[in-house]
């Protein structure tokens, strides 16, 4: 991360470890502020407060490295961000008045985007900030892992059949709420049905018709352009003094007929004047047919406008287009969905048979998930209580309660009031009874935040590579303890950042010799202006300031020598 203009720390680069990174230093240098900065780069509230005094705005930048399937990548790219080279940057701005952007991989965000990365980035656990396996959602899922495949096998199992049940159900209620609204509209079909089969349409039968009334309607108009083209091109019979086209083109044609061999031109024309001759014989042929044929009977007109009328009234109802073919189209969309809909009966009992059949085994399933997490809860409780014996809570006890959901957006079976949900009928939490005779409570009510921290810590490493959240962050887990026990949260911390990355904020030796990297919050002031800065420790100044944190100043040469210790007895335990 890099930190500007945010609290005490003007400008700092903060170099987390892939392990284990310890923060440390003194009181009010700033160590708060790393937790903070990360803090913003996860939604946190933004504090106009936090901005620092001088400067128009405080800006947090991040740079999270993961897979592109990971959850937190899928997420960002959905909002349209990008990787780049397989990291994700995210930024977050505060101004002195208190306005708040984010930027993730390159685009502007909703602040309330990086809330939704965060539950697939880093659980954080301090004193008044928990996240993580404190949501009864989450405690249930890690159990599940914690669990392998007892529940893996089954869930999976259980999780097809409450989806085709939930399918069922919604597709059973949907055909007996709406019995009424679906035999009315098979009531509605069956009569456009019916009128459309009375008038027994033919496709394209109204284009036809059509062209049949206009030409019945003016029957004598045609009849006579008929005969007067014909007496043009064959002439009339009843005088035959009229020249008509024949006879000009036979004497064309006779004209070049007589001279033809002269000139293979005039030749051409002549044969070209024989086919126009032909072909005025033929049109005059059809001119005089079709006068003949020409049917004016008005009783024909009549039956004609008739039928088009019927045909009409069937398109204005069920013809979209306004043809007889839509209305065709119509009538075979309308019986397909009537067979539909007098399958009804058999449907419901279909879908009844198939809903009693899913019930029953995902009753069984559900009992299955319940007796495995049973199993699972007793060995984690038991681990965990075991992890909390060495972390100076020897009286503490942690147990886990399995109880029925009655989550509304469940399937009930059997008439029971349990709701079977997505992942069973169980709700998992996890309960503290800090010291003999207390009651067990949930863990975020049952401890004190100190007390907190650490049976997270307790949580987190016996769920360690289970939690599909590869960051953890833990605020003054150490709060109120020292000697052994501090050694051993130390010990804990390092295991647990074998399978995930861990941050902790520190103020005890103990703890920050067992980390990878040791980072050094640092005030400094030149009498004018206090500003805080980060350093990475290594060999010598990581001494001093063990030494520092021992004995209260970094030339102790006591303290020296248990500083070497701490390391030695921490890489040794490695």
């Amino acid at each position: 991360m890099r930190i500007r203009s945010l609290g005490v720390i003007d400008d700092a680069v903060v170099e987390l470890s892939p392990g284990f990174t310890a923060v440390t230093g003194e009181t009010g240098a700033g160590k708060t502020m790393v937790v903070t900065s990360l803090g913003l780069l996860l939604g946190g509230r933004a504090d106009p407060a936090l901005v620092r005094i001088g400067a128009k705005a405080a800006v947090v930048e991040g740079r999270v490295v993961m897979r592109p399937d990971a959850p937190a990548a899928v997420r960002a790219e959905e909002a349209g961000a990008e990787l780049d080279d397989g990291a994700l940057l995210i930024s977050r701005t505060v101004s002195a008045e208190g306005r708040s952007r984010a930027h993730v991989g390159g685009r502007s965000v909703p602040v309330g985007l990086l809330g939704e990365l965060a539950d697939d980035l880093v659980a954080v656990h301090g004193q008044t900030d928990q996240q993580g396996l404190l949501r009864p959602a989450r405690q249930r899922q890690a159990l599940d892992r914690y669990a392998g495949d007892a529940v893996a096998v089954p869930l999976e199992k259980y999780a097809s059949a409450y989806r085709r049940l939930r399918a069922v159900a919604v597709e059973l209620e949907e055909i007996t709420t709406r019995a009424r609204e679906r035999a009315q509209e098979a009531d509605l079909l069956r009569f456009g049905l019916d009128e459309i089969a009375a008038v027994e349409p033919v496709a394209g039968e109204d284009a036809e018709l059509a062209a049949e009334a206009e030409r019945l309607g003016h029957a004598e108009a045609l009849a006579s352009a008929a005969q007067a083209a014909h007496a043009a091109l064959a002439g009339n019979p009843e005088d035959p003094e009229v020249i008509d086209a024949n006879m000009l083109v036979a004497g064309a044609h006779r004209a070049l007929e007589s001279v033809r061999s002269h000139d293979p031109a005039l030749g051409a024309l002549a044969e070209r004047i024989g086919e126009l001759g032909i072909l005025l014989a033929d049109v005059a042929g059809e001119l005089a047919g079709y006068a003949d044929d020409l049917d004016a009977d008005p009783l024909r007109l009549a039956a004609v406008e008739e039928r088009r009328a019927a045909l009409t009234q069937l398109t204005r109802k069920y013809g979209t287009e306004g043809t007889v073919d839509a209305v065709l189209e119509w009538a075979e969309q309308g019986a397909a969905r009537l067979l539909e809909l007098d399958g009804d009966d058999e449907r419901i009992t279909e879908l009844t048979a198939e809903r009693d059949g899913l019930r029953s085994e995902l009753s069984v399933l559900a009992q299955t998930l319940t007796d495995a997490r049973v199993e699972a809860a007793t060995r984690f409780a038991s681990a965990v209580t075991a992890e909390l014996a060495s972390l100076a809570m020897p009286h503490a006890r942690v147990t886990i309660d399995i109880r029925q959901t009655d989550d509304p957006e469940g399937v009930d079976v059997d008439g029971r009031p349990v709701a079977y949900g997505p992942s069973g009928a169980d709700e998992v939490e996890l309960l503290l009874a800090p010291h003999p005779g207390a009651q067990p409570r949930p863990i975020a009510k049952g401890a004190s935040g100190g007390e907190l921290s650490r049976v997270m810590l307790a949580v987190e490493v016996v769920f360690a590579g289970t939690d599909p959240v590869p960051t953890y962050l833990f605020d003054e887990v150490d709060a109120g303890v020292g000697g052994k026990a501090a050694v051993e949260i130390g010990r804990r911390l390092a295991k647990l950042a074998r399978t995930a990355q861990v941050v902790v904020v520190t103020h005890l030796p103990q703890v920050a010799a067992f980390a990878d990297r040791q980072l050094l919050v640092e005030k400094t002031n030149d009498g004018s202006v206090t500003r805080s800065g980060v350093t990475v420790l290594e060999g010598e100044d990581r001494i001093r300031e063990l030494s520092r944190m021992l004995a209260g100043h970094e030339d102790s040469v006591s303290a020296r020598a248990h500083a070497e210790e701490l390391l030695a007895a921490a890489r040794a335990d490695g």
